[in-house]
């Protein structure tokens, strides 16, 4: 591990997560930002719910290790809150047992130590259009590979597709992400923990529906709403110490005479926190 040690933020859920580093992505500017503060460590898992997430708690954050996190950031709930397949398959989580398995995750992250600061991100909405478009066009752009699978599978060599889908019925709605949004915020709301409503923060923008690339997975405006309302959160924060960046100290900070040159030629200008590459000035 490289030092010197900085906190440790963990970003653990699903594809939000796993994809926060893509296309201006949220963790991605949450890196930026928290450049010699803290380190940002991504635990994203594409599919997963909250029943993956329990099963895995002990191996990702074990509670003897020597170094835990100061913030962890968790979201899970769009792939549970799919509607259910007739075969009992597939991601979706009844909504009683989402509620006890984010309470399992809460308990466990509580319980690492005294400084461990939790943030939960509800589901947000959906594109329906979109995701259905998408999940056309997936099938479509690989059809081939799909249907030699198919025939391989079957130890056939007839290459004609036996289906005109890859998926069963994919059932994701914004009713059913409202419901599992409303299940977390008051969930966290009775444990005590931080959390933030994206289902009701996304649709506070007329242009909600731009902050998705395929319906469900986030944009970089989508991304940056996400960072927005983690900021807001961090600052208003009552925790010692403090983790939002602009309170937490720089690594290597002190004036150096090998920084850049002031104009009068004899003092040096420090430039440990500069942030004017930033498109967004982040408060």
């Amino acid at each position: 591990m490289a030092g010197p040690q900085r906190p440790q933020i963990v970003l653990f859920g699903s594809s939000i997560v796993q994809l926060s580093f893509s296309n201006g992505g949220w963790g991605a500017t949450l890196a930026d930002i928290y450049a010699r503060k803290a380190d940002i460590v991504l635990r994203g898992y594409y599919g997963w719910n909250s029943r993956r997430a329990i099963q895995v708690l002990d191996k990702i954050f074990p509670k003897d290790a020597a170094i835990q996190p100061s913030l962890i950031i968790v979201y899970f709930g769009g792939n549970d809150s799919m509607g259910p397949h007739s075969s009992g398959l597939g991601p979706h989580v009844p909504l009683p047992e989402y509620v006890e398995n984010m309470r399992k995750v809460a308990t466990h992250l509580q319980g690492l130590s005294d400084t461990t600061r939790l943030l939960f991100l509800s589901c947000p909405p959906v594109d329906e259009v979109k995701f259905r478009e998408t999940a056309r066009y997936f099938f479509m752009s690989n059809s081939f590979l799909f249907c030699f699978i198919q025939a391989r599978q079957s130890k056939s060599s007839d290459l004609s597709c036996k289906n005109s889908e890859v998926f069963s019925e994919l059932v994701r709605t914004n009713e059913l992400c409202r419901i599992y949004s409303e299940a977390c915020v008051k969930l966290c709301n009775e444990m005590g923990i931080k959390v933030i409503d994206l289902f009701t923060a996304f649709q506070k923008h007329d242009d909600w529906l731009t902050f998705f690339t395929d319906g469900v997975h986030l944009s970089g405006p989508g991304s940056n709403v996400v960072v927005e309302e983690i900021l807001k959160v961090l600052k208003g924060a009552d925790w010692k110490p403090s983790l939002h960046w602009n309170s937490m100290p720089t690594e290597f900070s002190e004036d150096s005479p090998y920084d850049l040159v002031y104009k009068d030629g004899k003092t040096t200008i420090n430039a440990s926190d500069w942030g004017f590459h930033r498109a967004i000035q982040w408060d």
